[in-house]
């Protein structure tokens, strides 16, 4: 018996399925949620399990609720695996099991790519072609006007901020802004998968065979999904990204609207940051006690960092001048951080599980960060905390302790949003230059384009990075 799934729910998969010598298999995949295959005789399924009772304050649905929208989605048509049940207490969900891979940069033949892209572009228009009045989701209630959605989420995001017990300014502004200007728009409300795109969908031989993961799905602009898809393009690339939009028009009906998706850019990344609304004024985001410190520091650090970007695209401000440290000499241990990350890039080498690999190459990107910080850290602080007192008129006695007196002053009137945002910007930027090393291609990643010209024969040319060149 797997000892990470109770007995309770191993003798209810007994019951659905009839068998009781069961081999259950836990699987990488689910950022929030374990993943299991399920083999059941001759019947090969897929557990998506969570031991947690459910979070009333989470912003991720239960997993009944999760099977309740898949279910009511596969009635209509759509690529999603087959329910087969759900577990009347425990957040427990079987699913047919669906062949293919996930993770898009797998693909290494750019015509592959390109269909795969198409496929899954086609998948998402029909998604959306369907009014959300036609679906009956009992857990969500019916479907309203897109501003209502919009608004109900924010005053989510607010709640789940002010349950937390200590300051998050950047947040808290950034849930203002958005409460302010949600879009004036009167179209179809559709479904929005939330979190879509690569990653999020299975795939084989350039098509899509599901798509999976609706635990953030909910009513509401249809930009709301063309704004994740453009933040999960960032971590895994998605070919051409304005050829997909192109045909996204095309297929769905609807027009992309661009001022809208930076307003759900920065609209899902402030939903993201308020489950954890440390980790957005955080300037290293790694949790102690977690395995997984090290993927959560270059994670945060890109969250961040696409969060204040999306925030300053829709304040009005184009770009930042921040003059960064040259490389200097190495500091006292940098050969010591050296071996650290040698070693651990060994011990990688040495394991053959998937998860211990995973942890071990966070661990080295931790030491390559710390490395950065001692050889670094003193010099771009000095250079922050300059511009910080310029601003606020006394120095402050900390990088961290000066930003939230920025934020604070801002809240007040006493700082324009143009200045606070720029100068802010100014110090992820700062924030960022500390994380490259560790963060590797991820640095590099940015929000795709969502138009430019195309010329006749060039529409779907491979203009991303390598996708062999990834941080995860």
């Amino acid at each position: 018996m797997s000892p990470e799934v109770s007995a309770e729910v191993r003798q209810w998969i007994g019951e659905v399925t009839g068998v009781r010598d069961l081999t259950l298999t836990q699987v990488s995949g689910g950022a929030s949620r374990q993943a299991w295959f399920v083999d059941a005789g001759t019947r090969v399924l897929f557990l998506r399990y969570d031991p947690r009772d459910p979070d009333p304050r989470s912003a991720f649905h239960p997993l009944q609720v999760e099977a309740e929208i898949m279910a009511e989605l596969h009635r209509h048509g759509i690529t999603v695996p087959r329910v087969i049940d759900a577990h009347p207490d425990r957040q427990a969900v079987l699913l047919e099991r669906v062949g293919g891979e996930t993770w898009f940069r797998l693909i290494k033949d750019p015509d592959e790519q390109v269909r795969t892209a198409r496929d899954f572009i086609a998948k998402l228009a029909a998604l959306h072609r369907i009014d959300a009045a036609e679906l009956t989701i009992p857990s969500l209630g019916p479907a309203g006007p897109v501003a209502d959605h919009v608004r109900a989420e924010i005053a989510a995001m607010r709640r789940r901020v002010d349950a937390y017990t200590k300051p998050a300014p950047l947040l808290r502004f950034c849930i203002d802004w958005l409460d302010r200007n949600v879009p004036d728009y009167d179209g179809p409300t559709v479904m929005v998968q939330g979190d879509t795109g690569p990653g999020n969908f299975m795939y084989a031989a350039g098509e899509v065979t599901a798509i999976v993961d609706w635990e953030l799905a909910h009513f509401g602009d249809p930009m709301d999904d063309i704004a994740w898809l453009s933040l999960r393009t960032v971590q895994d690339t998605f070919t051409d990204f304005p050829a997909r939009l192109a045909e996204y028009e095309q297929l769905s009906g609807h027009r992309v609207d661009e001022d809208r998706v930076w307003y759900y850019r920065l609209f899902a990344e402030t939903r993201l940051a308020s489950m954890s609304p440390g980790s957005v004024d955080t300037r290293a985001s790694a949790p102690a006690g977690s395995p997984d410190a090290g993927n959560s520091l270059i994670y945060g650090m890109l969250h961040r960092r696409l969060l204040v970007e999306a925030l300053a695209h829709v304040v009005g401000i184009p770009e930042v001048r921040v003059d960064l440290p040259d490389d200097g000499p190495a500091s006292e241990y940098s050969h010591v951080y050296d071996a650290a990350a040698s070693a651990l890039s060994a011990a990688a080498g040495r394991s053959t599980d998937a998860l211990g690999v995973r942890y071990v190459k966070g661990a080295a990107r931790l030491v390559k960060y710390l490395a950065e910080v001692d050889r670094l850290g003193a010099a771009v602080d000095a250079d922050e905390t300059a511009e910080l007192a310029a601003l606020l008129g006394t120095a402050p006695d900390s990088v961290p302790r000066g930003r939230a007196a920025l934020a604070e002053a801002a809240g007040r009137g006493d700082i324009a949003d143009h200045d606070y945002v720029a100068q802010l910007w100014r110090g992820i930027k700062r924030d960022d230059y500390l994380t490259r090393t560790a963060s590797g291609a991820l640095s590099r990643r940015t929000w795709p384009p969502l138009t430019r010209p195309v010329e006749q024969g060039d529409r779907d040319r491979w203009v991303s990075q390598s996708v062999t060149t990834t941080a995860n």
